[in-house]
């Protein structure tokens, strides 16, 4: 038997390199938690606003769904259950697709 404890490593949050990638995670961070809201002002200006009510509930599914996706394609299995802010999972899915600071997860 194995008397050895087991320590659990968890990847900090990636820094990202230059100061583009930065802005890109703070546009793509902002967008996931407020642009839900954009749309339904856009949607309101343009229209009705009991279209933009709809426009509203139907983004909250969608921009779930969007934030769903890019959490996991980018944060390792191992960490997918903590809590990540929408800047935390831009920060990754930016490390691992765009700025390349961090290799691709092999799974």
């Amino acid at each position: 038997m194995n008397s050895e404890p087991f320590t659990f490593h968890i990847d900090p949050t990636p820094t990202l390199p230059t100061r583009k990638c930065r802005f890109f995670a703070r546009t793509l961070g902002w967008c996931l938690s407020f642009g839900n809201y954009a749309v339904a002002m856009l949607v309101w200006w343009m229209s009705d606003w009991f279209i933009a009510i709809g426009a509203l509930l139907l983004g909250f599914i969608l921009f779930g769904i969007l934030r769903s996706k890019l959490r996991n394609d980018s944060i390792p299995v191992s960490q997918r259950e903590y809590e990540y802010t929408d800047y935390a999972i831009a920060t990754w899915y930016l490390s691992r697709n765009a700025c390349f600071t961090i290799p691709p997860a092999t799974e």
